[in-house]
């Protein structure tokens, strides 16, 4: 009988921590390809601090944020700048989880 309760109990807690995990999903740019700027969206289930980093294809670089998210739905406006027309990979890292894809600027 006891083993049957510490089961169940066990069961319990590994339930409770998994739909307590902070997850980063649906990253999309749109527009993409673009020409001055785009938005940036995803989405979240925590409110937390997240990364948003620019590379070229190269891998250096280019451009690193912080933004503060909120639970949902998030977008942020990414602006072309200095940045010349080409093939660079957007990432967005949380506590937990990295995110990237590729953007286009014409």
């Amino acid at each position: 009988m006891i083993k049957k309760i510490l089961f169940i109990l066990f069961l319990s807690v590994i339930t409770v921590s998994f739909s307590q995990e902070k997850t980063l999903e649906g990253l999309s740019a749109a527009p993409n390809p673009f020409t001055n700027f785009t938005n940036i969206s995803y989405t979240t289930n925590s409110a937390s601090k997240i990364t948003l980093s620019v590379k070229n294809v190269l891998g250096k670089n280019v451009f690193n944020k912080v933004y503060a998210s909120k639970n949902g739905k998030n977008t942020i406006p990414f602006y072309k700048d200095n940045l010349s027309s080409g093939v660079y990979i957007y990432s967005i890292k949380s506590d937990d989880k990295i995110v990237s894809k590729r953007l286009v600027i014409k």
